[in-house]
């Protein structure tokens, strides 16, 4: 297994519960593929540098985690099709 990265955002618009359980959704991801979830760090609303899809502030989120690295692609595609995921971008540790 490799170690990797994550930093996604999440529209800030969303409500908290709503949120929580985006973040929640891509933790259970990970662990469902035999992957290891080592911490979540929410970072909360930043202002973008840029206006993203109209939009000016984000909710950051920082994951790292071990998986194999066909997780990361399938995750990436799921991210790439849930709405309210503004951009996300996966290190490889």
């Amino acid at each position: 297994m490799n170690k990797y990265e994550l930093l996604y955002i999440i529209s800030a618009d969303l409500a908290e519960d709503k949120r929580e359980a985006l973040i929640e959704k891509f933790k259970a991801y990970v662990e469902d593929k035999n992957g290891v979830v080592e911490g979540i760090d929410r970072w909360g609303i930043k202002k973008f540098a840029y206006p993203i899809n109209f939009k000016n502030e984000g909710f950051y989120v920082l994951m790292n985690f071990s998986a194999q690295p066909e997780v990361v692609n399938e995750m990436n595609k799921l991210m790439n099709i849930t709405d309210n995921i503004v951009r996300q971008m996966f290190v490889a540790k």
